[in-house]
């Protein structure tokens, strides 16, 4: 996995990889939101459904602690054994949007997240055992709060841009 030389690097990675990402949402016509393709396993709504879903979670489990509430992750409804149904949950409570107010809403929790980097010291971002969110997230392995960004904002950013410029392929062309 990707480091960090420290929280500012952090915070301009996901903003870079955050720009690429929703520009490929700007040339979808509306009524092909919903579009399915064999190729591709997720409409343009699913995907934003998707980075919406995680994006939400991660601000709800700093959010839940700081406020001294017990988190549960990945969330209240599912354990890490039921990502799929934590996805199709997803869908089912994002996807019904638009376009413009899926992009809406991403770019309102990808500037929160920032703003919850600028907040916190490069400490809380990088050292072990500084959130218990982070540490009961995982029962085995020692994860970072940074590393809990990444894979929930650039990792994803990258993987399901990929996805939608082969789902514009494909779909934009017939």
């Amino acid at each position: 996995m990707r480091t960090y030389a420290d929280k500012n690097e952090l915070k301009e990675e996901v903003l870079k990889s955050y720009k690429k990402y929703i520009a490929e949402f700007n040339d979808i016509p509306e009524n092909l939101k919903d579009f399915k393709i064999d190729e591709v396993d997720r409409t343009p709504a699913e995907n934003l459904a998707y980075q919406v879903g995680w994006t939400t979670l991660v601000l709800k489990w700093e959010s839940d602690e700081l406020n001294g509430l017990e988190v549960k992750t990945p969330s209240d409804a599912f354990k890490w054994n039921q990502l799929g149904a934590l996805y199709q949950h997803f869908t089912d409570t994002y996807a019904i949007l638009t376009i413009k107010e899926l992009t809406n809403l991403l770019n309102d929790n990808v500037h929160a997240i920032c703003n919850m980097i600028d907040l916190m010291g490069d400490d809380v971002l990088f050292q072990p055992h500084m959130r218990k969110w982070a540490d009961e997230a995982t029962k085995t392995a020692v994860w970072e709060v940074y590393k809990f960004i990444h894979i929930n904002t650039v990792a994803p950013f990258g993987t399901f841009r990929t996805k939608i410029r082969k789902w514009k392929k494909i779909a934009l062309k017939q």
